[in-house]
């Protein structure tokens, strides 16, 4: 699939279009991270892709390539616990809000991953879009490699969850490590059944 949907939006009036994506709104444990990234016009690269689509090793050579030519990006986490309180959809529009927010660039329109936006910025939801503009692919890629990195960072702090490995996905391993030794307040989700569930057994033991 190619991607060059922004190129339908670019007219007199459009010169410059936001990409908006986030990355871990599956996951059961840590941040979820949006990405929003402003691309040259004439900008191409054959490694930009769907973030799911790439290997971690080409989603960090396409990360660095996208800081070097991006005419602006930004990347924001939203904590557990604000997850929490506000539900994963609306941290995942927060996130994204704000890292619009901190483009040092202006921006004339917003495509995003099929998110709706509600900060007054002219956009448009594009249904799978990471697979079909390039700015939003760049933003999936920021979004992912940025929280693949904190994983990283969590894996050294709480190495019994072995969350290198997982990324915090609720996989085979990382349920069972999950039963193993309890959720930690601050790293999970708590509003997720998984860990919901886990907490209310753990709870009725004392």
């Amino acid at each position: 699939m190619s991607l060059d949907l922004e190129n339908e939006y670019y007219n007199k009036d459009i010169q410059y279009i936001a990409g908006c994506d986030e990355a871990g709104r599956g996951c059961l444990l840590g941040p979820v991270v949006a990405g929003a990234v402003i691309l040259p016009r004439d900008f191409h690269s054959d490694l930009i892709n769907d973030s799911k689509q790439l290997s971690e090793k080409q989603r960090e050579e396409a990360y660095q390539i996208i800081k070097d030519n991006a005419l602006a990006w930004a990347v924001v986490e939203i904590s557990p616990e604000e997850i929490d309180e506000i539900n994963i959809y609306a941290a995942s529009r927060k996130a994204m809000e704000m890292a619009l927010a901190k483009l040092n660039h202006k921006y004339d329109f917003v495509l995003t991953d099929a998110m709706k936006l509600t900060n007054g910025d002219p956009h448009e939801a594009i249904i799978h879009g990471d697979a079909k503009a390039m700015c939003i692919a760049a933003a999936s890629i920021m979004a992912k490699v940025t929280r693949d990195h904190i994983c990283y960072e969590l894996d050294k702090k709480y190495p019994q969850y072995q969350i290198a490995k997982h990324k915090g996905y609720g996989t085979k391993l990382h349920l069972e490590l999950l039963k193993q030794y309890g959720p930690v307040k601050g790293l999970y989700r708590y509003s997720y059944a998984p860990v919901k569930k886990l907490f209310i057994e753990k709870v009725s033991l004392f």
